[in-house]
């Protein structure tokens, strides 16, 4: 038997109760279930790699899911984002009758809301890691502080590929005291040539390890004028348990490339 409950985009979901089989097709919500009910999940993406040990069916990437082989699980509830899954392939999932929850997270209050939906959907109370993830940012769930410094991010090169406006990282960063260079931007992740972000006012550059995966001998070189802050990708850019300590492993991470006094 089934009920129908709303999902981020206003969707009405066809959830059976109880949910039994999950397929996550976005690494974030994958880790969020994992560490909640790990034995809901029967498959995610090749992408997926927390927890390290996760043992599921993969079903290529979030831009590509191989359709054919989810349906072929026989999942109660599909799992997926407004922004990392095409609209078609969820179509096409739809389709052949199996249901689509849709995250819509752009954010930190957001993702402690869409997330605690989510897991409700899926036959969950509210876990200790979300509760966790909620403390260690009570301070910080209004709207955000004046800002400390200015950055750019970049999570792209060759091109090189920036944080625009309306992100969940730049809602993060934001949070902490950092703004976003290219917060006014008219594309969420604008495509900038390396002479003009040099040129543009900042005064840190933001390197997170993915989607690009920079490192210290890859990135910072490119911007000589500028400390570099190193980031976790994870940390920075995912919502789930990581978010428990986000605050603290970015804090820190940008808190060394500050001057000393």
């Amino acid at each position: 038997m089934s009920s129908h409950v709303i999902d981020d985009t206003g969707a009405a979901v066809p959830v059976p109760a109880p949910v039994r089989r999950v397929v996550s097709l976005v690494p974030s919500l994958t880790e969020a279930v994992a560490r909640t009910a790990p034995d809901l999940l029967v498959g995610a993406t090749d992408w997926c790699t927390h927890p390290a040990d996760l043992d599921v069916v993969r079903v290529r990437g979030t831009k590509n899911p191989h359709v054919d082989r989810v349906v072929e699980l026989r999942p109660d509830l599909v799992l997926a984002n407004f922004e990392e899954n095409r609209p078609a392939d969820l179509d096409a999932l739809r389709a052949a009758g199996t249901p689509v929850w849709v995250t819509v997270i752009r954010t930190l209050p957001e993702a402690l809301e869409s997330l605690e939906r989510m897991l409700s959907a899926c036959g969950q109370a509210r876990p200790a890691w979300l509760t966790e993830a909620r403390d260690a940012w009570s301070d910080r769930l209004g709207a955000p502080p004046a800002p400390l410094r200015r950055a750019i991010v970049p999570i792209w090169r060759r091109p090189w590929m920036v944080l625009g406006p309306d992100t969940f990282a730049g809602d993060l960063l934001a949070r902490i005291g950092i703004a976003n260079a290219y917060a006014d931007a008219a594309e969420r992740y604008p495509r900038v040539p390396l002479d003009e972000l040099n040129a543009i006012a900042a005064d840190l550059v933001v390197l997170p390890d993915e989607p690009y995966p920079f490192g210290p001998a890859d990135g910072p070189e490119s911007f000589p004028d500028l400390p570099a802050a190193l980031v976790s990708g994870r940390h920075l850019t995912w919502y789930g348990p990581s978010l428990a300590e986000a605050r603290e492993v970015i804090g820190h991470a940008i808190s060394k490339t500050e001057s000393p006094d």
